[in-house]
C-alpha cells in the first residue's frame, strides 16, 4: 500500500477521527465476522508469524530476517514467507540480500505448501497477523516506540488494522526503542501471557556521514523513524524529503534529488530500501544506512521460539 500518514493518527486533538468512527465500526465488525467464519489451515510445518498492528513500518523484515538467520545456525530448514505485491520489490529485495531462501506468492497460502514441499520448517511468516486463514504456531508482535498505538483508534480513524485485543492471540511483543512501563502494563492487562522483548537498531556505516550535510530521503510507513535515528547519532539532517511507502522513484525525481544534493553540496543518505528503488545508483551520490536489529536478551527470545517449535514438533 502505498500512502502518507494523515497526521491525526497519531494524537487524538483532532476531530477528523470521531467523525470517521461509523466507518471505523462498520469495519471493526467485518473483520470481527472474517476472524468468527474463518477457520485457519493447521499447517505441518512450525509457523511463526511476524505481524503488527499497526499499519506501516514496525520493524517486521528486519526481525524476520534475524530470526531467519538464528534458526539457520541452529540447523533448522527455515524459510521467510511473504505475500506478493507488484510494488514491494524493495522489500523482497532487501530479505533476498540477507537470507537464501525467500518464497512470496499472492496467496501466502499457497506459499506455505510450496515451502513444505520444499522441506522447509520453520516456516516464517513476515508479516500476515491479519491473514485468518493461517494457523499460527507463534506470533511475534512488532511496535516502534515513536508511534506505539498511535491515537489508539482502529482504521480509518486511527493508524491500527485491528484493536489491542488481538494481542490476546500472541506470544511475543517486540518494541524497538526504550523500555516503556506504561505500554507494557498496558498490553499485559490484555494477554498477561505476553513475553515483552525490546530491539534497536544499530548503525554500521556512520563515519561516512558524520560532519557532512545530509539530505535524508525517506519513503517508508514510518519515515519520522529513519530521521529520529539519524539525529540520535549526532548526524546533521540539512533536508528531508518525505515519499510514501514503496514509492517508485522516477528518473525525472532521481535527477531533481541529484541537482539539489549537488547545488547545495548535500550528502544523500536513503533508507537501504529505498535504495534498491534507485535504478543504476551512483553510490557515491546515493548512499544508504545500514542497520542491524539488535534484541535485547535475543537468546532468551530464541529460546522461547524453540521450546514452542519442540513442543509441537
Amino acid at each position: 500500500m502505498r500512502f502518507n500518514k494523515p497526521k491525526f493518527w497519531d494524537n487524538n486533538y483532532y476531530l477528523i477521527p470521531y467523525l470517521l468512527l461509523p466507518i471505523t465500526l462498520l469495519i471493526s465488525l467485518l473483520i470481527f465476522l472474517k476472524k468468527k467464519f474463518t477457520k485457519p489451515i493447521k499447517f505441518n510445518s512450525f509457523v511463526i508469524c511476524v505481524g503488527n498492528i499497526y499499519v506501516g513500518g514496525t520493524g517486521k523484515t528486519p526481525t524476520s530476517i534475524l530470526l531467519y538467520n538464528e534458526l539457520l545456525k541452529l540447523k533448522k530448514n527455515p524459510v521467510i514467507i511473504r505475500k506478493f505485491y507488484k510494488d514491494h520489490n524493495d522489500e523482497y529485495n532487501l530479505i533476498n540480500k540477507s537470507v537464501n531462501c525467500l518464497i512470496h506468492n499472492q496467496s501466502r497460502l499457497n506459499a506455505i505448501r510450496d515451502a513444505e514441499k520444499k522441506n522447509h520448517n520453520p516456516v516464517i511468516l513476515d508479516d500476515g497477523f491479519q491473514d485468518y486463514k493461517i494457523n499460527k504456531d507463534l506470533s511475534i508482535i512488532c511496535f516502534n516506540q515513536n508511534q506505539l498505538v498511535g491515537n489508539g483508534l482502529t482504521l480509518p480513524s486511527g493508524p491500527l488494522r485491528e484493536s489491542l485485543n488481538s494481542l490476546k492471540e500472541a506470544h511475543i511483543v517486540l518494541i524497538n526503542g526504550k523500555k516503556n512501563f506504561e505500554f507494557e502494563k498496558k498490553i499485559l492487562k490484555i494477554n498477561p501471557k505476553l513475553n515483552i522483548f525490546y530491539s534497536e537498531y544499530i548503525p554500521n556505516n556512520i563515519n561516512e556521514f558524520i560532519n557532512k550535510k545530509l539530505l535524508a530521503i525517506a519513503g517508508i510507513g514510518n519515515p519520522s523513524n529513519f530521521f529520529d535515528l539519524l539525529e540520535k547519532n549526532d548526524l546533521t539532517i540539512a533536508k528531508k524529503i518525505v515519499y510514501p511507502d514503496h514509492h517508485e522513484f522516477s528518473e525525472e525525481e532521481i535527477n531533481s534529488i541529484s541537482k539539489l544534493a549537488e547545488e547545495n553540496n548535500y550528502q544523500i543518505i536513503l533508507t537501504e530500501k529505498d535504495f534498491y528503488k534507485i535504478k543504476n545508483p551512483d553510490n557515491k551520490t546515493f548512499k544508504y544506512l545500514d542497520i542491524t536489529l539488535e534484541i535485547a536478551e535475543k537468546q532468551k527470545l530464541i529460546n522461547l521460539v524453540l521450546k514452542a517449535y519442540d513442543k509441537n514438533y
